[in-house]
């Protein structure tokens, strides 16, 4: 799947394609959020996007024989043409995405290309549709079928649902099947989450919301139309993270495929953070520092802890496999040490089934996984440094599952220009398989320290 971006913040034009493990680099200012943001805006929002005509001939239809079929052929046929549409549609709501001002993506285009040639919809599926304890209706589709089969299951005299919520249902299943297949679910950690983790409690955008409304001047208030109204404070990614954070006591209810099948990921997890969370059933958030008979609330405990809060209770409550984990500065108040772990954490996870897309301005982590990559090969003493070092195999990645992108000013064809212009872009690393990556982003300002002290030390 290839993004392409043009006009977005300081980005004039880039692409870049996903892999299993994405990193993006590169100093402040240079585009890094933007790109991370509008990806996963997108990734969260794209059903709504993408919009698939269902005629109300096919409503009729169900409700008067209670049961409808619907080639999925006709819509498979235009799957290009729908994304691309759909692709207008999210750009025109980008200014929300951000929370920020229309003037600022005027020129801004956001694409996705996933290779349609691939697409293939021979999987069965299944979802039913209930109301209290009532199923309503059905949505199957066998096995290498084209027919996608609605069927009521209880009388259409009781069918409540209006024709648009029902085209919505329809729409929404018809998209999973044809396109849910290129679009992971995603999971964010921003960069605010250190603070998140203190304030959790007072961040209720909802009442903020209602609480600013009811206290204007103006008494005339109609309550349902307050109640829809839509007010964004803060970019979508930065809202869904504060909205996980506050609902952790729900979170905590739900148990992950790492919970049940790999439990040994979560005792390293523990490991790296020095102990344990736990919410009461107050919806109180304690930390456990290991050995000790203490427990700490968020504002007591370390940076550290508060900035891999989000983490944990995603790998432990929530994570499924063929998710997408984005991290904001993953690195954020983390010693080197952990900064090291964290990165064998990501390739182990990567290695799980679960997509991870970062940016980062740690070169221990880039070095890290350089490691991993290094040691992934079958040669004796490579196997040897391995156990000597304490690195485990599920930890060990291969090159090809790593894409890595620098945010920096570069010479590139814009597009309908013959002549390379400079201007900011995301420009792929080189990654060899025996070497890992080449993250000229740190090299250089390395190199340079290096040379200083150099000078210092020898005249």
């Amino acid at each position: 799947m290839k993004i392409k971006i043009k006009h977005l913040g300081p980005i004039r034009q880039a692409e870049f394609i996903p892999g299993d493990l994405t990193l993006i680099c590169g100093a402040n200012n240079t585009g890094k959020t933007y790109a991370t943001y509008a990806l996963f805006g997108f990734l969260d929002v794209w059903r709504r996007m993408l919009k698939i005509r269902i005629e109300n001939k096919t409503i009729e239809t169900l409700l008067g024989n209670g049961v409808v079929h619907i080639d999925l052929k006709n819509y498979l046929n235009k799957a290009g043409d729908i994304l691309q549409q759909g692709c207008q549609n999210y750009t025109k709501i980008l200014p929300k995405i951000f929370s920020a001002s229309e003037e600022y993506f005027k020129e801004t285009q956001f694409q996705v290309l996933p290779d349609i040639k691939t697409l293939s919809v021979s999987a069965a599926f299944e979802r039913k549709i209930q109301a209290t304890n009532a199923e309503l209706f059905s949505l199957s589709k066998s096995e290498n079928s084209m027919d996608l089969v609605v069927s009521l299951l209880t009388d259409k005299e009781k069918i409540q649902f209006p024709t648009d919520v029902l085209k919505e249902i329809i729409t929404d299943v018809v998209n999973e099947i044809i396109f849910g297949q290129f679009f992971p679910k995603p999971f964010i950690a921003s960069a605010e989450r250190t603070g998140v983790a203190i304030f959790r409690k007072g961040l209720n955008f909802a009442r903020n919301r209602l609480l600013k409304e009811i206290s204007q001047d103006d008494k005339n208030i109609d309550p349902m139309k307050l109640l829809f109204n839509v007010y964004q404070d803060y970019a979508l990614p930065v809202e869904s993270n504060v909205d996980f954070i506050r609902q952790l006591e729900t979170v905590a209810k739900k148990r992950s495929f790492i919970a049940e099948n790999h439990p040994d990921v979560l005792n390293d997890f523990s490991d790296i953070i020095g102990g344990k969370y736990s919410v009461t059933r107050n919806d109180e958030l304690y930390f456990y520092p290991k050995g000790k008979r203490i427990r700490l609330t968020m504002d007591e405990s370390s940076s550290a802890v508060r900035s891999l809060l989000d983490i944990r209770f995603y790998l432990h409550h929530v994570a499924r496999q063929g998710d997408l984990l984005i991290v904001d500065d993953p690195e954020l108040n983390l010693h080197p040490k952990n900064q090291r772990r964290i990165a064998r954490l990501f390739a182990r996870l990567v290695n799980l089934g679960i997509k991870v897309f970062i940016t980062t301005h740690s070169d221990y982590i880039v070095k890290e996984l350089n490691t991993l990559i290094m040691l992934n090969h079958d040669k004796p003493h490579l196997k040897q440094i391995a156990q000597e070092e304490g690195y485990k195999e599920n930890e060990l990645i291969s090159d090809d599952k790593i894409k890595v992108y620098i945010a920096e000013e570069a010479l590139i064809k814009l597009d309908g220009n013959k002549r390379k212009s400079r201007c900011q872009t995301l420009t792929a690393a080189h990654i060899d398989p025996e070497l890992g990556i080449e993250a000229r982003s740190f090299d250089t300002t390395i190199n340079r320290m290096n040379r200083i002290q150099e000078a210092v030390v020898w005249g």
